[in-house]
């Protein structure tokens, strides 16, 4: 007996239909909360109180912990079945556009393992972790040439904080220059939402410039969105953006900028597509932050911290947030508190992430200047593949060729009352995470899917033909059928709607 709608082996990727054994399911178990298992005889927790013992402590006995009555072989296999219905970039392709969710080499990890490395504290005197301290200059080095921006600072903690720390400096320079009348910062419509947040939370005002024709700003857009200037701090732009479309007018942009005395900041989220390749100093930018989870392989997410260090034109490198990692001859240390007072303050406390840092700088020097030029090309090169591959089956709301990630909609599926979300739901039936949905905002149903380089063809290929086999079932099995998956999953499709409105945030012992 078979399904058509379950998974795909790896070698299945020339199958012109889908289908795969129902056996291959029999280990996929359905885990119940520790608190539901049954009270067993022997649990690890609370010990049975042993008779005619009587406390030899002087203290009162202690009563139930609360925690649920089961054994040591309870807790270890809930917890690996658990740790099986995780789905990580080790087990699968991950097509989340805009997020770079690529492999982590584990040359990487084995470095960051280092006891060198792994069991060095903050705190420690310079003198006995300058083996540490020369891995951040070294890290700084780097970046500083491959974003042509020569101030760099490691210590945010993540991409967002890493923007907070980008306007930040912008503001601090600002304010020690005297500029109180440039209090607005201008922002893509297309942008990822923290970029507003962020420019609020420093205290400026927001003006959005319109890119929904294009998906890139036009120079006149952002014309009339800059005004006379006088009160214009910055601008916010992902370059490439957020529609995976290099912003082809951002020289002229900049120069206008420029003139008005504002500030370039680019958000680095999408830098995967660039390294290597063009430097962003180069176009024009002023400040930029850097994921290192993204372009630099170190563990995104549920994997482990991110790491956002922001590198800056020569012009901010007073205002950036302290410390930096200063090299004098063959010593390095950490600047001191105080040391540059124009500084914009310190992001957190100690250094920042220094793993993420070690297994970056692993990760650049494994590649060398030539290799990391081959990611970017690579990660390009499989996005346009896709982009060739699906432009007939789903639709594309701009034209030309794409960057590092492929936008579509649900135009055409929607026409049989199928939507992105059925489409994304529909992967999960086939053993693969969806893309990301409905996002940019720009577009009507969006599905934006980034392959990046590490993933080899005959994953772009099943994955292609999974892709048309939805678009297929779209016009002939329409939306019921969507609306059943995924079947194949652990838990069938949620009432999203309910789970949000009535939240069912703690277990209730009662209402088990």
């Amino acid at each position: 007996m078979t399904n058509t709608a379950t998974a795909l082996n790896d070698n299945e990727s020339t199958m012109s239909t889908i289908e795969v054994n129902d056996r291959t399911r029999g280990l996929n178990y359905d885990e119940n909360l520790l608190w539901e298992k049954e009270r067993c005889d022997t649990p690890g927790v609370d010990l049975p109180a042993l008779k005619d013992m009587p406390s030899r402590t002087g203290l009162p006995m202690r009563g139930m912990i609360g925690l649920p009555q089961v054994s040591e072989p309870q807790v270890v296999r809930h917890f690996v079945r658990l740790s099986t219905k995780n789905y990580s970039i080790d087990s699968g392709f991950f097509p989340l556009g805009s997020c770079t969710m690529k492999h982590n080499p584990r040359l990487n990890e084995k470095n960051a393992r280092m006891a060198g490395f792994g069991h060095i504290h903050p705190m420690q005197p310079e003198s006995t972790v300058q083996g540490a301290l020369a891995v951040m200059h070294d890290l700084q080095g780097w970046l500083a040439e491959l974003t042509g921006l020569p101030g760099v600072c490691l210590t945010p903690a993540a991409g967002a904080q890493g923007e907070l720390a980008g306007i930040m400096t912008i503001a601090r320079a600002l304010k020690l220059q005297g500029h109180h009348e440039k209090t607005v910062m201008l922002v893509p419509d297309s942008a990822h939402g923290t970029n507003p947040a962020t420019a609020a939370m420093c205290g400026f005002k927001i003006r959005t410039i319109p890119t929904k024709d294009t998906g890139r700003v036009t120079v006149e857009a952002f014309k009339e969105a800059l005004g006379d200037g006088k009160d214009i701090a910055g601008m916010m732009v992902t370059n490439p953006n957020t529609c995976g479309l290099f912003e082809t007018d951002i020289a002229e942009i900049v120069d206008l900028l420029h003139e008005a005395g504002g500030y370039f900041y680019c958000d680095g989220a999408n830098f995967n597509a660039l390294v290597g390749k063009v430097r962003p100093g180069d176009f024009g930018v002023d400040v930029m932050h850097i994921n290192l989870h993204k372009t630099f392989s170190t563990p995104h997410g549920g994997g482990g911290p991110g790491s956002g260090p922001i590198c800056v034109a020569k012009s901010l490198e007073p205002y950036i947030p302290s410390p930096i990692v200063l090299k004098e001859g063959n010593t390095y240390r950490l600047e001191r508190n105080g040391e540059r007072e124009t500084n914009c303050g310190r992001m957190k406390a100690f250094q920042g992430q220094f793993g993420m840092h070690v297994r970056a700088l692993s990760y650049m020097m494994s590649h060398g200047a030539d290799g990391l030029k081959q990611v970017s090309e690579d990660a390009v090169l499989n996005a346009n593949y896709i982009h060739a591959s699906l432009k007939n089956d789903y639709h594309a709301p701009f034209d030309g060729p794409v960057m590092h990630e492929a936008l579509f909609t649900e135009k055409y599926q929607a026409k049989h009352g199928v939507t992105t979300l059925d489409i994304a739901k529909g992967l999960i039936e086939y053993g693969m995470h969806p893309m990301t949905v409905y996002f940019p905002l720009v577009v009507n149903g969006a599905m934006l899917i980034e392959p990046t380089e590490t993933e080899a063809k005959d994953a772009l290929d099943r994955f292609i033909l999974v892709m048309k086999k939805l678009a297929e079932d779209a016009k002939i099995k329409g939306p019921d059928y969507f609306h059943s998956l995924p079947q194949a999953a652990p838990a069938s499709r949620l009432d999203e709607l309910k789970a949000a409105r009535e939240p069912k945030l703690r277990w209730v012992e009662d209402a088990a």
